[in-house]
């Protein structure tokens, strides 16, 4: 046994002790358990890091599943006094499996069973726990009022934790904002092991969670929602065009409007490739023009063909159902099918398999991109062409998700995701169904050779991202014990949060100094020397480090 593997095994057992003293009932999981491997895999979506694909060296020591907030805060403490990194996993929808794998020794905390949901109708608001799923949300709203829901995203395996604190960009951003836009309180755990809410945390780090990652914080146990009201009815339409059918030039078309619409309709883009014809090896682009509106068809239909005409959208494209029949349908779930289905954690189900038109567990990689200006008819030519390389990639994606509304009426600094000016969101997105190294290095090239063609078109200085599409590829920490240097979560910190990566950095420090809360792609610590620097330096002065 090396010195490193027997101080990693004293480590976890001196871990293991400290939770028993808090509480002995606390649920953990250690690889010696016949239930490590279900406990481990329950909330892993990304198959590139199913613990049967993931050398055991990344696999998590020990499993903790809280049943309420002190044991949270057990977990916590003893993560401190052990000096052990703790991953918090709320269902596993990081893009790179940075709440479930690491390279150092760690724990993970599954908030899986803090899901709790109270809604309260009367004043408009909801407590929602940080181990629930949107779908969770979504069903216990639905079930309480019909006018209501919550600005979120339509995945409904996403867990809240994770995705409100990176903002939650979903179909109600152009009317409602982001899901961090709608958040009013919160409760978390410090790095002390003490419950904080919005009064005791303070303004500086309500801001840096809404927005700016938890998971450089805290632990997120809930958050205090405000709801939104939505009309009785709602009106969805696909309306797909190929590139012989005019793809191109509808979606140089959709540019300039998309952002621009009335806030109730939500247009967005989804490119994927099929074949163009029974003949070996052709085919062609498929841009698939997605709506969300906030009213009957009628009005619908009026108003795109006031904006947007030359899609021809008619009364046999649209779909009238509630919302929440809305979100089903936008998952590829059959909207008349129960709704019980939202409370799965993942949707691979069998139970499920006649109401699924597809299922989302794959090995897959993404990216992400903002667009400033309208691209060319020859610069989309070139993602075509890219887009057709069937021997680099299996299953690729695009979605173009448009700005605009409410989005782009709260400041940049307003919270810490400060993308509210754009045109539109990219994700880039491959998957694909073998396993194996060859198959995956064969598609993330691909993805990477479309992300550098992309380059010349989108954001620059810095080339925006969005933190909750999360992408190693911008950068990662070098030492998975201390976490990264200034410079290096610069490179990534300044894509995902801009001109508020600094103040992020100053509300770290404050919070973490120990800087306990760590990941791969975390805010950072150690930037108190660059930041002073930086504010002393005069105009014209130039910092060198």
């Amino acid at each position: 046994m090396s010195s490193s593997s027997s101080s990693s095994d004293r480590c976890i057992e001196k871990f293991l002790r400290c939770l028993s003293r808090h509480d002995p009932n606390i649920l953990i999981s250690t690889p010696n358990d016949s239930c490590y491997l279900s406990d481990l895999q329950r909330s892993i979506q990304n198959l590139r890091f199913c613990a049967t694909q993931t050398p055991k060296v990344r696999r998590p020591q020990v499993v903790v599943t809280p049943l309420k907030e002190s044991h949270v805060q057990a977990a916590v403490i003893c993560s401190k006094e052990c000096n052990l990194q703790m991953k918090i996993r709320g269902n596993g929808h990081d893009y790179e499996g940075l709440s479930y794998v690491s390279d150092v020794p760690f724990v993970v905390l599954d908030m899986l069973k803090l899901n709790n949901v109270e809604i309260d109708v009367k004043e408009g608001t909801t407590w929602v726990g940080g181990g629930a799923t949107v779908g969770e949300l979504y069903y216990n709203i639905a079930k309480k009022t019909p006018s209501h829901t919550f600005p979120s995203g339509i995945c409904p395996t996403v867990g809240v934790g994770g995705h409100f604190s990176g903002g939650g960009f979903g179909t109600l951003v152009r009317k409602y904002g982001l899901s961090s836009d709608n958040i009013i309180d919160a409760r978390l755990v410090s790095a002390n092991g003490d419950i904080l809410d919005r009064n005791s945390m303070g303004e500086d780090l309500f801001w840096a969670i809404r927005g700016g990652g938890g998971e450089s914080f805290g632990v997120i146990l809930a958050w205090k929602i405000k709801l939104v009201s939505i009309p009785k009815m709602v009106t969805v339409f696909d309306v797909a065009k190929t590139l012989e059918q005019g793809a191109t030039s509808l979606t140089h078309k959709w540019q300039d409007i998309a952002h621009n619409l009335p806030d109730e309709l939500y247009l967005k883009v989804l490119f994927q490739r099929e074949k163009a014809s029974q003949k070996e090896g052709s085919f062609t682009i498929k841009a698939t023009f997605q709506a969300l509106f906030l009213g009957e068809t009628k009005q619908l239909l009026s108003i795109m063909e006031q904006w947007f005409p030359q899609l021809g959208v008619k009364s046999e494209h649209c779909k009238e159902m509630s919302w929440i029949q809305s979100i089903l349908y936008s998952s590829s779930i059959d909207p008349n099918g129960p709704l019980e289905i939202l409370l799965e954690r993942t949707l691979d189900n069998p139970k499920f398999d006649t109401q699924l038109t597809r299922t989302r567990r794959m090995f897959f990689k993404s990216a992400s991109d903002y667009v400033k200006a309208p691209l060319s008819e020859s610069a989309l030519e070139g993602i075509w062409k890219i887009f057709s390389d069937y021997s680099s990639a299996k299953h690729p994606y695009m979605l173009w998700s448009p700005s605009g509304g409410a989005l782009g009426r709260v400041e940049p600094s307003g919270t810490p995701y400060p993308h509210r000016k754009n045109l539109y969101l990219i994700e880039y997105m491959v998957s694909w169904d073998e396993k194996g190294t060859e198959v995956a290095d064969t598609n993330l090239t691909w993805l990477r050779r479309l992300y550098r063609y992309m380059e010349p078109y989108v954001s620059k200085a810095p080339r925006e991202a969005y933190f909750n599409f999360r992408d190693l590829d911008l950068g990662r920490s070098k030492n998975g014990t201390t976490g990264a240097t200034y410079d290096e979560a610069k490179a990534w910190g300044v894509k995902y949060f801009m001109g508020n990566f600094d103040r992020l950095v100053k509300v770290k420090n404050k919070v973490d100094p120990g800087n306990l809360f760590r990941s791969e792609q975390s805010i950072n610590t150690q930037a108190e020397t660059h930041l002073e620097m930086r504010a002393s330096v005069g105009p014209g002065q130039r910092v060198m480090w």
